[in-house]
């Protein structure tokens, strides 16, 4: 299937899949059991659908999302999520482009506190990935990346890391070249089990203006 281009953007369905309990600001958590789990509950379109996590507080931090604001996330082939790109950069976003941070679920809590998780880029012009960006919806510090290079043009694995829950706006940039996009964070309970150590060596950090 060729790639779906609108106004100089490129939506591709995923080619993985992505196993996630998606939860708003609002949920319900009932403990059934205490063994280890606990059911969440959240009407959609009429329906309830019930996901697992490991027995926590089991509350999703979004805060603040004080007042009316709406976080305007980047929307990926409707929402069901994929890769998002342009003539420089791609990259690839989870469904209603939001990462939840849960317990037994995937990316890490770094030694701050701050959320991270692996992200694919694709460099479709040579030169070094550089990564910024800031929280929309309340003040934090800046976006940063973990980076560990492969060449100056292809595939680009890296680390995003978020200093906290809430919409954030993420840049990266190659040359003069870059794509921007809008993401919600979610932490629930604790978070992944996973507690970063420190970067192995031949990794950088990239913490770019986004105005640069």
């Amino acid at each position: 299937m060729r790639p779906r281009r609108l106004s100089g953007v490129i939506g591709r369905p995923f080619n993985f899949t992505v196993r996630r309990l998606t939860v708003g600001s609002t949920i319900a958590a009932k403990i059934f059991a205490c063994s280890g789990t606990v059911l969440l509950a959240r009407v959609l379109g009429g329906a309830v659908v019930l996901g697992t996590a490991l027995c926590s507080t089991a509350v999703a931090q979004t805060e603040p999302h004080a007042g009316s604001f709406v976080c305007p996330v980047t929307v990926v082939n409707g929402g069901t999520g994929g890769t998002y790109g342009n003539d420089v950069l791609e990259v690839v976003l989870w469904p209603q482009s939001k990462f939840v941070f849960m317990p037994g679920g995937a990316g890490f809590v770094d030694s701050d506190g701050a959320l991270g998780i692996k992200v694919g880029w694709e460099r479709r012009k040579k030169g070094h990935l550089e990564v910024g960006g800031r929280r929309l919806n309340g003040e934090a510090n800046p976006v940063r990346a973990y980076i560990y290079d492969y060449g100056e043009i292809g595939f680009q694995p890296i680390y995003l890391v978020f200093p906290t829950p809430g919409c954030w706006e993420v840049t990266g940039h190659v040359g003069d070249g870059s794509l921007t996009f809008v993401v919600s964070i979610e932490k629930i309970g604790e978070g992944p089990s996973w507690r970063f150590n420190g970067l192995e060596r031949g990794w950088r950090v990239s913490m770019v203006d986004r105005l640069k």
